[in-house]
């Protein structure tokens, strides 16, 4: 999968999850009206869609799409070189 097409589908996700029109790259998720039950509903979301385990440490990087779609690249391209 391309990295454009990675930044989409979370961007489609979270919109969808927070009921939002658009997500900017760098807005903060709070800013946005995102609170932490929706936080906890992206990050289930993107764990189920991606076969991903996000840690409970990881989850402060879950903030902005593009924090977000960094965490997601990289255990991606973790799990794909494990593999």
């Amino acid at each position: 999968m391309s990295n454009t097409n990675l930044k989409e589908e979370l961007r489609a996700l979270i919109a969808e999850i927070a009921e939002i029109e658009t997500v900017p790259d760098t807005t903060h998720f709070k800013d946005l009206g995102i609170d932490s039950m929706m936080g906890v509903e992206i990050v289930a979301a993107i764990e189920r869609q991606y076969k991903i385990k996000i840690a409970d440490a990881e989850l402060q990087e879950i903030s902005t799409l593009e924090k977000s779609f960094e965490l997601v690249r990289a255990k991606l391209a973790a799990s794909t070189s494990a593999a």
